[in-house]
């Protein structure tokens, strides 16, 4: 169902400003050299200036030596397995401290954000490795370390690619299902040979756009070619679901990104498993990172869903 169409002049005035101001920077380089690669990384998503670090914030090093961050609220009710935006190849688990930590207050959740290693140094599998690492270790001392083993797991972009692909590997490496017992998906690639809605967009200097897409496709699966990336591996749009937890998948209409959504929801729900599909009135990719009605109200919807998902336990 399409939300927020009431806050829809609001929007499309942001996205004009966003694409307007796009226009007057010079445009990136291809293949980014490390000099710019480190710049852009020390810049928070969606901006220029470095993110907010707080003392909240705990880093640790986990099984398979993967580098987490986690921020644990006064009370826990459950874990939330987070994976960071940015292409796979910005952001970092550091990056959105005061968001986090926000939601982790809001919520009652111990925030378990991955550092997982980055393209194009760090190519497929490394991301997907290091993110499957990550919940075998939560699923494995969830209890110990938090007391308690009511797990979610979710992202933004990446991130949500990320997140089913982490999932598919539990259930199919590890025959792990049940464990997490709800995903949080924002905006998410699920089709790296690129959907219609990924091939139609074109050259609008938006967040995301044709050409910014299949550079980044490039970089983070090097070599492959279109039927290469169509690999359930790869894509998890082509995987079978069966067996995935509820969802709640979210995307803007603006969004170069709209089919992978849409396309996911339906699948998904085609296995039995309840999905929640929010599609934004107007937004573009990566709306939540600025500051807009829809971004707060989004906060508060993934608030409700996260308070309330998987607080009755789902079978193993």
């Amino acid at each position: 169902m399409i939300t927020d169409e009431d806050c829809l002049a609001e929007t499309l005035a942001f996205n004009t400003h966003f694409e307007a101001t796009a226009a007057r920077r010079p445009a990136r380089e291809d293949t980014p050299g490390p000099d710019l690669l480190a710049a852009l990384r020390r810049n928070r998503l969606g901006g220029d200036t470095p993110p907010t670090r707080l003392p909240y914030g705990r880093d640790r090093v986990v099984d398979g030596g993967v580098r987490v961050r986690i921020f644990v609220p006064e009370r826990v009710d459950g874990v939330y397995l987070h994976f960071h935006g940015g292409g796979w190849a910005f952001g970092s688990a550091d990056g959105q401290d005061e968001r986090l930590w926000l939601l982790a207050r809001r919520t009652r959740l111990a925030v378990v954000s991955v550092d997982y290693r980055l393209a194009p140094e760090h190519p497929f599998p490394a991301g997907p490795d290091d993110c499957e690492s990550a919940a075998r270790w939560l699923v494995r001392h969830a209890r110990a370390e938090f007391g308690t083993e009511r797990l979610l797991i979710g992202g933004e972009s990446a991130g949500a690619h990320l997140s089913v692909v982490t999932l598919l590997r539990l259930r199919d490496r590890h025959g792990v299902t049940g464990a997490f017992r709800a995903a949080h998906l924002l905006f998410g690639p699920y089709d790296l040979s690129m959907t219609p809605s990924q091939r139609s967009f074109g050259s609008r200097r938006l967040l995301s756009n044709t050409e910014t897409l299949r550079r980044t496709y490039e970089l983070f699966t090097p070599g492959m070619g279109v039927e290469q990336r169509r690999d359930p591996e790869v894509s998890p749009l082509y995987a079978d679901l069966a067996g995935l937890p509820p969802a709640r998948i979210v995307v803007g209409t603006e969004d170069p990104l709209l089919d992978d959504s849409l396309f996911l929801a339906r699948r998904w729900q085609a296995t039995g498993a309840p999905v929640r599909l929010g599609v934004v009135a107007g937004a573009m990719h990566g709306f939540t990172l600025f500051p807009l009605r829809v971004t707060e109200r989004e906060l508060l919807r993934e608030r409700d869903f996260l308070c309330t998902a998987g607080t009755v336990a789902s079978p193993r």
